[in-house]
């Protein structure tokens, strides 16, 4: 029985959400129950390409790549596959009527890390368009259900905050992506030289992103407002610890925000979603 088949496979989408990340899980959680499966497949999927790319030290992670790619389109088309994940994606691919552009753009993206080590401002903007900006546009199409309207309002700060997460994500991989993997991803930075002046230069940058992304949050629908305004608050956090913490450090370990400090983050977030001050 393939309903089976297919509930198994949404239930592999959550656990690697869950065991990948806490502050997606708990972002998840707090959406409106009808929307969470989706959202576990678009991570599913995202998570499995990111991991060929960044863990798979050990094989011909090109290959595996490509296979990955072609067995993603032939899962949409054909509405079924025999990769759990795929087979999960490829049905909120065809519910929700996320287009082609952003799956390939996504893809792209996955393909640059396989090859390209330093980005120039033209390369770096393609990456984060297709590694977080397409991403944004995949949720954004679940959470506006069909409302066409609303999604192209919503697109520009469903980028932005997609933007946002991936530069802090480069922040807080620095040590690495730059020293154990020799990327460097913003340009015109010296990682070999990172000085507080240019670390500075790049939080100006996102926190611009957060403030157009919030504009977008306050004017999603109802099914979607208090998840994604909780990541955006976890990330916000993350976001100011790294403020607060010097060049030299971040390029020595990775910064966190405490799984309890994430939890009290939420409850905060649901107190103001809940009286209407976001």
């Amino acid at each position: 029985m393939k309903a089976l088949y297919d509930k198994t496979s949404n239930r592999i989408s959550k656990l690697i959400t869950n065991a990948y990340s806490t502050s997606f899980s708990i972002g998840i959680y707090v959406l409106d129950r009808k929307i969470h499966q989706p959202i576990y497949a678009i991570y599913g999927f995202v998570r499995l390409a990111d991991e060929i790319v960044d863990s798979f030290h050990d094989f011909d992670k090109l290959k595996l790549l490509q296979e990955f790619k072609a067995d993603t389109y032939q899962s949409i088309a054909e509405g079924i596959s025999l990769n759990p994940v795929l087979n999960a994606f490829q049905a909120t691919v065809n519910q929700y009527g996320i287009e082609k552009e952003l799956i390939e753009a996504f893809l792209y993206s996955m393909e640059m890390d396989l090859s390209q080590k330093v980005f120039d401002q033209e390369s770096f903007e393609k990456y984060i368009l297709g590694s977080a900006e397409v991403v944004g546009l995949m949720c954004l199409r679940v959470f506006c259900q069909g409302n066409e309207e609303q999604y192209q309002h919503l697109k520009p700060s469903a980028m932005k905050l997609g933007a946002a997460f991936q530069k802090i994500n480069f922040l807080r991989d620095l040590k690495q992506d730059f020293k154990d993997m020799g990327r460097s991803y913003f340009p015109n930075v010296d990682l070999g030289s990172f000085s507080e002046s240019c670390k500075k230069n790049i939080e100006a940058d996102i926190e611009q992103d957060f403030k157009d992304a919030y504009i977008g949050i306050k004017q999603l629908p109802k099914n979607s407002r208090l998840g994604v305004y909780t990541a955006y608050v976890y990330y916000y956090a993350l976001f100011k610890k790294i403020q607060s913490t010097a060049p030299s450090t971040i390029l020595a370990k990775r910064i966190r925000i405490p799984n309890n400090k994430k939890y009290g983050l939420l409850l905060s977030s649901y107190i103001k979603h809940s009286f209407n001050i976001l």
